[in-house]
């Protein structure tokens, strides 16, 4: 699991993937961004994620005072990066941002059928989401769109989506399968199919991984992602002084 060097001196790269979530909300996500010129958010039922443009204590305070209280954020950063004053850290979660920069693309006419998921599936979803835990999930999470499902006797066995869209780099997200359904290969196909159609579209697949999950990564591998570089998720709290309890509770993989 040897970080790819070669994608370290991609100067282009590194300035968009370096900084994800702020050149996805300035660019292919732009339509679900809050914020100014200085600091970008999702809506808290679409994604945690919050950009900044410099990861400066300016910019720190900058989010902190536009953002509503009581709300985890999670920021993400390939440093380990010093949150200020007066942001509660709440969790830390190391991982990996893998790119795929040669898809082999592969005939999908074999497999299982691949449904596009639409407004009426999300509560299926959210039950995967909650049970299988890939990462933040929520009500408009869907928005982001590209989410796909395998369904199986009636019931969603299996998803992913892309979330995270900075320029060309798609990110593949919502990875999961519902514990009755695994050993079938649902979530390499849907994948394969993933990476398919970024690369039609003439984009660059990227996906981010817990450190430590070694089983994932090494299916990530086998479909042509390598580590570009490690990066670090602060899970971040603005305190709502009215709650002691705010934010105590809060997963970000739920």
């Amino acid at each position: 699991m040897a970080i790819n060097d070669n994608e370290l001196t991609d100067t282009g790269q590194r300035e968009v993937l370096d900084n994800p979530v702020w050149n996805a909300l300035v660019s292919n996500n732009q339509h679900l961004a809050n914020g100014n010129d200085r600091v970008k958010y999702f809506d808290r039922e679409v994604s945690p994620f919050a950009g900044l443009r410099e990861n400066s204590a300016e910019d720190f305070q900058l989010l902190y005072d536009i953002m509503p209280a009581g709300r985890p954020v999670l920021f993400v950063a390939p440093v380990e990066t010093n949150i200020p004053a007066p942001w509660k850290l709440l969790q830390v979660i190391k991982g990996f941002q893998m790119v795929c920069n040669q898809v082999a693309v592969t005939d999908e006419t074999a497999g299982p059928e691949i449904v596009p998921l639409t407004a009426v599936h999300v509560p299926e979803m959210l039950a995967l989401a909650r049970l299988t835990k890939p990462g933040p999930f929520e009500e408009r999470t869907i928005d982001f769109g590209h989410y796909m499902g395998i369904f199986e006797n009636g019931k969603l066995a299996a998803m992913t989506g892309q979330r995270l869209h900075a320029y060309d780099y798609a990110e593949v997200s919502a990875v999961c399968t519902h514990p009755d359904y695994t050993g079938k290969g649902y979530a390499r196909t849907l994948l394969k199919h993933h990476l398919n159609r970024i690369s039609a579209s003439g984009g660059i697949p990227i996906l981010h991984v817990k450190d430590d999950n070694e089983r994932a990564i090494r299916v990530y591998e086998s479909l042509g992602f390598t580590i570009r570089t490690k990066v670090y998720f602060y899970v971040i709290l603005k305190v709502d002084h009215n709650r002691a309890d705010a934010g105590a509770d809060y997963n970000p993989v739920h």
